[in-house]
């Protein structure tokens, strides 16, 4: 009876320890964690049956000592866990219940990557699972700047992109998708990943330059037009220049607005606005020093009190119009032949150009409607009703209502962060272009481009048909 006795117990703890046999299993392929992301650590056990009494112990094969997450006794362990990983690492308890001991871990960083361990361990049984894991940063959206020309026209563009892991592949490509060769390349590396900078020099024949950064899994890309009204001479080179920055300016703050919905960096709002006073710095860099080229070619505007409405009183010097007292009689023959305007409360510049370049400044402060510019001089003085746009030979911005616009056909309405107190107004007469300048905030207005000019050109100063306001305009001699 003993015998009997001593053999069922022998049967039975060897059945016993067959059935708490198991396989630790893991992904067959390496873990793909994008850096700043959450990731899952898939690991199991098969059959799958409760392992919530059981030693849980994930490690990084490829680094000795510490533990990067143990479970043990019911609980979590983390005492001496890795430092890097102090408050990253997960186990979801309820599903240890189902033999699925997956670890989360948050916040991925590019010193994650590696191989991981999952062991897992009974009191009679124990076996683990080994996979990789990669990551990839996806960097900055790259920013094309402009850095001047070259003796023979072409324009230099430099693209940057920061924060990559692993190195990534820039290219360059016209508007048809073919790759340009780049003149220069720069790759560094630092604990936030790889960055990269190429330089191409662009030319007439291109009109639309993508910036592309890429990786298997990642691509950020930019684009940026380009004129041909870009490659004028030295004079206007560094005015439309400043144009392009504005225009790198806008495409790169939406590219950011983009770039904050795919990535979720702990540090993402410090990337971002770093990047965006890069991108302002350039444009408070690129417009003061196309403003001091600009007056170099400052005129010395006088207004030409016989071409003002009535209504309008021109100081002596000729440097200020306001409002006078309300029209109390009609113009007679004589002021009509001598070209005063009839309707709009206008007035011209006595000096009229026909060739170079030519540049002024006016106060507007404190003014409610006003319009600026040049226009021919041979405009109709007398007409109501009549379109201030290029066709009837006016190249003018302005403020009515409360909104600023560019007097194009139809007119432009004018996003302005600011409202400007002092407008410069720089024309060349020869490469047709008219542009408008926010003289205290250092911004670029309007600029018409690949305009015709035929005749005599005024500068021309208006409050509008009707005003009440008698703050005057000032020509800025300063």
């Amino acid at each position: 009876m003993k015998f009997i006795c001593l053999m069922l117990l022998i049967i039975s703890r060897i059945t016993g320890s067959k059935s708490e046999q198991y396989e630790v299993v893991g992904p067959a392929d390496p873990v793909l964690a994008v850096a700043g992301e959450d990731v899952i650590l898939p690991c199991s056990i098969k059959p799958s049956f409760s392992v919530v009494d059981m030693r849980v112990e994930w490690s990084r094969s490829d680094l000795r000592g510490s533990p990067v997450h143990l479970y043990e006794n019911h609980e979590d362990r983390n005492t001496a866990q890795i430092q890097s990983y102090r408050g990253r690492t997960k186990l979801i308890h309820q599903e240890l219940q189902r033999g699925n001991a997956s670890l989360k871990l948050s916040a991925v960083q590019i010193s994650d990557e590696g191989r991981y361990k999952c062991f897992i361990q009974s009191k009679s049984w124990f076996d683990d699972a080994i996979f990789d894991v990669r990551v990839e940063a996806v960097g900055s959206p790259p920013v094309i700047t402009a850095d001047g020309f070259d003796r023979s026209g072409g324009l230099h563009l430099q693209c940057e992109s920061e924060g990559w892991y692993p190195e990534p592949d820039l290219e360059w490509l016209d508007s048809e998708g073919v790759s340009l060769s780049s003149e220069t390349t720069e790759t560094h590396r630092n604990t936030d990943g790889f960055s990269v900078k190429h330089t191409i020099i662009v030319h007439r024949s291109i009109d639309k330059i993508h910036c592309r950064v890429k990786m298997k899994h990642h691509v950020q890309e930019t684009e940026v037009i380009i004129l041909n009204n870009m490659f004028y001479d030295w004079r206007t080179s560094v005015i439309l220049i400043s144009v392009f920055v504005l225009l790198i300016v806008i495409a790169g703050l939406l590219f950011v607005h983009k770039y904050r919905a795919h990535r979720r960096l702990k540090d993402k709002k410090s990337t971002i606005q770093h990047e965006r006073d890069q991108l302002l710095q350039s444009q408070k860099t690129i417009i003061p020093k196309a403003l001091t080229h600009l007056r170099t070619q400052k005129v010395n505007v006088i207004l030409d009190a016989d071409s003002a409405h009535p209504r309008l009183i021109v100081s002596d010097d000729g440097k200020q119009v306001e409002l006078g007292n309300k029209l109390e009689k009609k113009m007679d023959g004589n002021e009509e032949q001598n070209g005063r305007f009839k309707e709009y409360l206008s007035v011209l510049g006595k000096d009229k150009f026909s060739s170079g370049s030519f540049y002024y400044e006016v106060q507007v402060k404190e003014q409610t409607k006003w319009f600026l510019g040049v226009v021919r001089e041979s405009i109709n003085r007398k007409g109501f009703g009549i379109g201030m746009n290029p066709q009837n030979g006016y190249w003018t911005v302005g403020l009515r209502y409360g909104i600023y616009s560019a007097y194009n056909d139809p007119p432009v309405p004018l996003s302005l962060t600011v409202n400007p107190q002092r407008v410069g107004v720089f024309v060349d007469y020869d490469e047709g272009l008219v542009s408008f300048y926010d003289v205290e905030s250092m911004s670029h207005i309007y600029t018409y481009t690949d305009q015709s000019f035929t005749e005599n050109l005024c500068p021309f100063y208006s409050l509008g048909y009707w005003n009440t306001n008698s703050t005057p305009l000032i020509i800025c001699d300063d």
